[in-house]
């Protein structure tokens, strides 16, 4: 059996178990923390493939192809050669920019070897992908500060000794216009102009640059100049990945193989994809407790993404997890949970996932909130006539917007804790109820939880907890 056929049969063992209970959790994680540098050299090329193929959204020209280059590179005694592009335009990274790193540490813990693709000039471009207008180009010295941000905060998802660097203006800064020339008379202009992004931002008369229109050129001369087996990008990069193909082919070059890797959605539960810009993201530098409590708050239909996105487990250990779920044997706050501290063992370690998980079992799964610290408050005679979203946003500060209020509300994650003697009683207050004044619904909700007498009344919205006084 290979190493990683003996973790497996371990981790399922341990997935059978209570997973409510700390014990099991804390094996399950180490156990799964140490898969991230297991050596994966012993698996069969079909079983290499096949791993990397079960987190791609596409691999082109197929699995089968991906097998047979690797079979065909063990064969002369070296790995694939694999490429991964980085425009270096942020200084913080969060999880969805962790998901091609985490697929290329396992090409290295198979054998293969990795170059990172600094896109220098590229940056100054800026990639349109998914854009609605051009974007500012970037300094040399932004670059720089973006690329030491970047190495630093995903080194937890992989070996930066065993990896290669490259800057494309290497070649791109010397590359002349009659080449130039010569290259763009074998595109066709409308294969560039096939991009949907393009097509809405002419269609909305929106400006569109031609050194924006020649990004994908740029990209693909990076695959001619370093001649890869597999080139790795987000699944919104596919045009530009397949230019490499063509640019390869046009030069006499055998075509790379294209895997794009899948835009992991927001925690917020909208839809969006993972970004700063709409501040549903996490962020690899932010505490145990944060991320913990960001993983916790995510619908229960992005466990199956997520599990497959940031995990080592393999399809077979999910669907277990997910089954036990169905059947109603695994309740799903304990399968969150298990995949908080997956993520939080990641990026600081088992001790301190086990320790996030005993933090927010603290504060939000006991029976009594009473026990917890100290927490915000509002008052009522003061606030009773704002609307529940209002006091959310402009006096907890719970949530950036009333909008993003009435969004939590809408997934059910915004409730009224009633506590008494007798224990809790939560009344999930609705989009509408977001937009009725607290006073009102505080009263209605108290009827429903038929309290009579003394009761501290909570104000829950996702995984923030505020005390409401006066009531």
């Amino acid at each position: 059996m290979t190493r990683l056929g003996d973790s497996v049969t371990r981790t399922s063992e341990l997935l059978a178990q209570d997973l409510s209970s700390d014990q099991a959790v804390e094996r399950l994680l180490t156990e799964t923390k140490a898969r991230r540098y297991l050596d994966l050299s012993d698996l069969p090329a079909k079983e290499q493939a096949e791993l990397i193929g079960a987190r791609c959204v596409e691999v082109l020209p197929g699995v089968e192809q991906l097998a047979a280059r690797i079979e065909e590179r063990r064969a002369e005694g070296r790995g694939l050669h694999i490429k991964l592009g980085i425009d270096p335009t942020a200084a913080d990274v969060h999880l969805g920019h962790a998901v091609p790193v985490i697929v290329l540490s396992r090409f290295q813990r198979m054998g293969h070897d990795v170059t990172l693709l600094i896109g220098d000039f590229t940056a100054k471009i800026g990639d349109p992908s998914g854009r609605t207008a051009e974007r500012p180009p970037l300094t040399d010295e932004e670059i720089a500060a973006n690329l030491a941000g970047y190495r630093q905060q995903v080194r937890p998802f992989f070996d930066f000794e065993k990896v290669s660097f490259r800057q494309n203006s290497e070649w791109l800064s010397p590359y002349t216009f009659p080449e130039l020339l010569e290259l763009l008379s074998q595109v066709p202009a409308s294969q560039l102009l096939q991009r949907e992004d393009f097509r809405n931002r002419l269609a909305a008369g929106s400006g569109l640059t031609m050194s924006e229109l020649l990004y994908p050129i740029a990209q693909a001369l990076d695959s001619v100049a370093l001649d890869c087996d597999v080139e790795v990008g987000g699944s919104d990069q596919l045009l530009n990945l397949q230019m490499g193909r063509k640019l390869m082919e046009l030069r006499g070059q055998r075509p790379q193989l294209v895997l794009t890797m899948p835009l992991i959605e927001g925690t917020d539960g909208t839809g969006a994809k993972m970004s700063k810009s709409k501040g549903n993201y996490v962020g690899l530098t932010a505490a145990a407790d944060d991320v913990f409590g960001k993983i916790m708050s995510v619908p229960d239909r992005l466990m199956e993404p997520y599990l497959k996105a940031w995990t080592e487990w393999t399809d077979e250990e999910i669907e277990l997890a997910l089954g036990r779920v169905a059947d109603r044997v695994l309740h799903p706050m304990d399968l969150k949970k298990v995949l908080a501290g997956e993520v939080v063992a990641a990026l600081h370690g088992v001790e301190a996932a086990m320790a996030a998980r005993a933090g927010f079992t603290a504060q939000f799964s006991r029976r009594s909130f009473s026990d917890v610290g100290e927490l915000p408050g509002v008052d009522v005679a003061e606030h009773g006539t704002e609307t529940v979203a209002v006091v959310l946003t402009k006096v907890l500060e719970f949530t950036p917007s009333v909008s993003a209020a009435r969004r939590i509300a809408k997934q059910n994650g915004l409730r009224l804790v009633v506590e008494t003697e007798n224990g809790q009683r939560a009344v999930v207050l609705s989009e509408a109820a977001a937009a009725r004044p607290l006073g009102e619904v505080l009263a209605e909700s108290l009827a429903e939880a038929g309290a009579i007498g003394a009761a501290e009344i909570y104000l829950k919205a996702g995984r923030k907890l505020a005390r409401v006084t006066d009531a």
